[in-house]
């Protein structure tokens, strides 16, 4: 099992890179280019929210799961932005030859299946990769569009994309978005519908990617945001769900993990290790909850508040669960860069121990007995070092 394990976190660890790739767009203030990780996780969350407006043949929970895995090769080849002269064929073939050394690092089963949700997105056949291809087309049209003063150059390619290019299609079969962004372009209002009374929330879920939190990334010196966390503890739920307890929804729990830092756009990150006023916190958080989710239609509002708060309360299995991967990823890549946060809060291994150890045994007692030997191990040698 301990194979098994390590081989699963050795994938993980290689997916914290795809942190660091750049894409054509830019975060709606304008700030910086966005990156793959935090595009992904950004798409998983137009899935759930856009949920009511998919055909009843499709599963959002398998559009999520593609959506978290489909940029993954990236990591490899990097982004090819449309608007650019590229011979498709040769990316294509190098995606491929990416796809398999990326999930060649899961132990054989999971390499199978995660190697199959890729290359059922790529080949966008089943109506589940429909739906996910035509979200992956309108994110980047409404980052642009809906940013209060985008860039002049970044309106021209996203008009000529939904005139004539990828996103020209949207007409057909997604009318209810194609038409919102050629008003958006025509400077021209929308009628309210299903597709615009969710865009609002999705816009301000943009902020997530700038709420930076104290841990760094595996592969860089910036600290990481609290949108591309999301999107690595979500692989890391699906990657590691073997460790769960019995009767663990996984799907669920990534919904949890999906939405549980949405409140930090308001409320800003907490750190474990900081020193916080943790019922001020709470009620920050409580009243971000209720203006963010109160943007979405009172359905949608009312079961991602619960979600939300059963992930807070951690009084169910799955939320356990989602918790116990909460506290297990910072660790994994503090032991990675040699210390991390733990240096920066001059962290001692009997005040981890209390923070950590309980919400990851709870949730996922495996996780712990794999974690704790290299975390005694780690701080053994930071004493050694200090005497």
């Amino acid at each position: 099992m301990t194979d098994r394990l390590s081989a699963q976190i050795a994938f993980l660890k290689r997916a914290d890179e795809l942190k660091m790739v750049e894409r054509a767009n830019v975060l709606l203030d304008q700030s910086r280019p966005e990156n793959s990780a935090e595009h992904s996780w950004h798409l998983a969350l137009w899935a759930l929210v856009m949920a009511p407006l998919a055909g009843p043949d499709v599963s959002i929970d398998r559009v999520i799961r593609m959506l978290l895995l489909h940029d993954l090769v990236e990591i490899v080849v990097g982004d090819h932005p449309i608007h650019l002269k590229t011979d498709w064929n040769l990316v294509a073939k190098a995606e491929q030859a990416a796809a398999k050394e990326l999930f060649g690092l899961l132990p054989k089963d999971q390499a199978d299946a995660f190697h199959a949700v890729w290359r059922e997105f790529e080949e966008d056949q089943t109506a589940d990769a429909r739906f996910a291809k035509v979200l992956d087309r309108c994110q980047p049209l409404f980052q642009v569009l809906c940013a209060p003063n985008p860039d002049p150059d970044h309106v021209d390619i996203a008009r000529s994309n939904l005139e004539g290019g990828r996103a020209a299609y949207l007409e057909k079969v997604f009318p209810l978005a194609y038409e919102h962004a050629a008003n958006l372009l025509a400077g021209a209002d929308s009628q309210a519908n299903a597709f615009t009374t969710r865009l609002a929330f999705l816009t301000e879920a943009d902020q997530l990617k700038s709420v930076l939190r104290a841990s760094r990334l595996m592969a860089g010196d910036r600290f990481e945001n609290s949108a591309e966390h999301s999107w690595h503890i979500m692989l890391y739920a699906w990657v590691l769900a073997e460790n769960a307890p019995p009767g663990v929804s996984v799907d669920r729990v990534l919904q949890m993990l999906l939405l549980h830092d949405i409140v930090e756009i308001d409320a800003g990150d907490n750190p474990i290790h900081g020193q916080v006023d943790h019922a001020a916190q709470a009620a920050k958080e409580q009243a971000a909850a209720k203006r963010l989710f109160g943007l979405l239609p009172d359905t949608q509002c009312n079961t991602f508040t619960t979600l939300w708060h059963e992930f807070e309360a951690a009084d169910s299995p799955d939320a356990r669960f989602a918790k116990a991967v909460d506290r297990f990823q910072t660790p994994v890549a503090n032991l990675e860069t040699g210390g991390g946060s733990w240096v920066d809060y001059k962290v001692t291994y009997a005040q981890l121990e209390a923070r950590v150890q309980p919400a990851i045994a709870a949730g996922s007692p495996g996780l712990w007995d794999w974690l704790q030997p290299q975390l005694a191990a780690h701080f053994q040698s930071v004493e050694a070092v200090h005497h």
